[in-house]
């Protein structure tokens, strides 16, 4: 979507737990709330000790998208007086941070956010939800029965017109 002007108005997985309070006052000490400096590229750990970046890996998620995990290490946590509630690992804390991902979360957080992001989320649940509810509970369409881009773009195609027909008819 960045590639072309299409400005997207979908919630990421954690948008509506990222919203609520009480669910992110409960871990006080997750990657998310740590303070990041970009020009020296490190995190500062909950006691204020830097975190050094110690490398990256691109590992691949299961459905082949591929990613760069940067990960920070604490310099040491020995005595720290928040490491129990801290982290659990053996020696100092290890983050992995993807900042590309990051990055689209803070964008669709800001159009989520804004006016008319508000309005698009509220008329969502009577425009496009209903929908998908009546194909996969009324009709019964679980999951794609081809695989590969053009056959799924066939089968939802199919299923909007046969929708839209049943629409029509009644």
């Amino acid at each position: 979507m960045e590639k072309k002007p299409i400005g997207a108005y979908v919630k990421h997985n954690y948008f509506d737990r990222d919203q609520n309070g009480n669910i992110r006052s409960k871990k006080p000490y997750t990657v998310d709330k740590l303070a990041y400096d970009p020009d020296r590229d490190l995190y500062y750990c909950p006691s204020g000790e830097p975190m050094d970046s110690i490398g990256t890996r691109n590992p691949r998620t299961g459905t082949g998208f591929g990613q760069t995990i940067t990960l920070y290490r604490a310099r040491s946590c020995e005595g720290c007086p928040l490491r129990p509630q801290c982290h659990q690992q053996q020696g100092n804390r290890i983050i992995q941070v993807n900042h590309n991902l990051n990055r689209l979360k803070r964008q669709a957080e800001k159009r989520l956010k804004s006016k008319r992001g508000i309005k698009k989320r509220k008329q969502r649940c009577h425009d496009v939800e209903p929908v998908f509810g009546n194909i996969k509970h009324n009709h019964g369409f679980k999951r794609f029965m081809l695989r590969g881009l053009d056959k799924v773009n066939l089968e939802i195609g199919l299923l909007a017109l046969a929708h839209n027909l049943r629409k029509r008819a009644s």
